[in-house]
This record gives C-alpha cells, structure tokens and sequence, in this order.
C-alpha cells in the first residue's frame, strides 16, 4: 500500500508543473503589444463584388460620383476610402483625372482609375468595362488561390519524404541487400 502512495505522490510531482505551465499559457497576458497583432488578411474577391456592386450602379442610371460613393461603403477599407475621396472629388467638380487619383495608386484597382478616366474622356459608359474587371479581379484570385494550393502540395511533400523514405530504406532496400550479400557471400563468388 505505502509503494501505490508514493507511486501517486510521484506522479503528481511530475505532472503539476505542466499542469501550472498550461494554465499559465492559458492565461490573457495583459501586455499584449496590439501593434504586433497582424491584421486581418482582406478577401480577394471583395475588391471584385466592388466592382460588380459600381457597374450595377452604374446601370441603374446613378451617376458615377454617386455610385463611387455607395460602392465604397462595402469595399474593403482602403479601397473604400480611395472611392470615397473620389466620390467627394467629383461631386464637388474636379476632372477625372485628379478625382481617380487616389484609386490609381494601388495596384488592385489602378484598372479602375485607367478606366474612368478613359470614359471621361470619351464620354463612354464604364458599367460593362467593371464588369470585365471584376472577372478578371476574380480569375487573379483563383490563379492566385490554385497557386498556394500547388506550393502546398510541393511543401508537404518534403516532411513526408523525409518520414517514409527511412522506413522505405529499412524495411525494403536492407533486407533485400543483405539477402543477396548473404547468398554472393555464402555461395564463394568472392
């Protein structure tokens, strides 16, 4: 009976300190720096329903500040101020040229900016020319997603590369190698 005690007392020695080590990993730490919490990464698609929501705006017969302004209020959020400003630019009376400015310095919607300069310019409708963007803004992102799916496969393959290759070299390439020394061996070729 006294071995099963200092059994159980040994046991929670061990055992409490890893115990005490996953509460305390547990635990809200209080001096979290919020600067070096990543940002959320935004969805690729959103920049394209930004552009389906204009041209669908675009159809209805809004104007074209008008429909910058309401497509901005769902666009992610720099996208979303880059249409805003543009929006205000426009209603209160600039050219293309300077309005879309802010939206040409990303790279994502620079088509945008190239776009409604040039119906600006030449007076054309821009609905089915953001129509054409938001296919192509979405075909980026399902290059862009079949890519990462592709590096994942040729990182994975790596790990598992190196768990079965010495299993394989043990159990199969060995045995074979010391069967046929022993019968080379064994049978006085050498």
């Amino acid at each position: 009976m006294m071995w099963v005690t200092m059994l159980c007392l040994a046991t929670a020695l061990i055992t409490l300190p890893s115990v005490a080590g996953g509460l305390r990993r547990l635990a809200p730490e209080s001096s979290v720096d919020t600067d070096a919490v990543d940002a959320p990464i935004p969805d690729p698609l959103a920049v394209a329903t930004t552009f389906d929501l204009l041209a669908a705006c675009l159809r209805s017969g809004l104007p074209i500040s008008t429909a910058a302004a309401a497509a901005a209020q769902s666009a992610p959020a720099s996208f979303g101020v880059a249409l805003r400003k543009a929006a205000d630019l426009l209603e209160l009376g600039a050219d293309a040229q300077t309005a879309w400015g802010s939206v040409a310095q990303d790279p994502e919607t620079e088509a945008l900016a190239r776009m409604a300069r040039r119906s600006a310019r030449a007076g054309s409708s821009m609905a089915s020319a953001m129509t054409e963007l938001a296919a192509t803004q979405r075909t980026r992102a399902e290059d862009a997603s079949a890519a990462a799916a592709e590096r994942a496969g040729v990182l994975i393959s790596g790990p598992l590369g190196l768990c079965f290759l010495p299993a394989f070299i043990c159990l199969g390439i060995i045995p074979v190698v010391v069967g046929l020394a022993g019968n080379v061996l064994g049978g006085g070729l050498l």
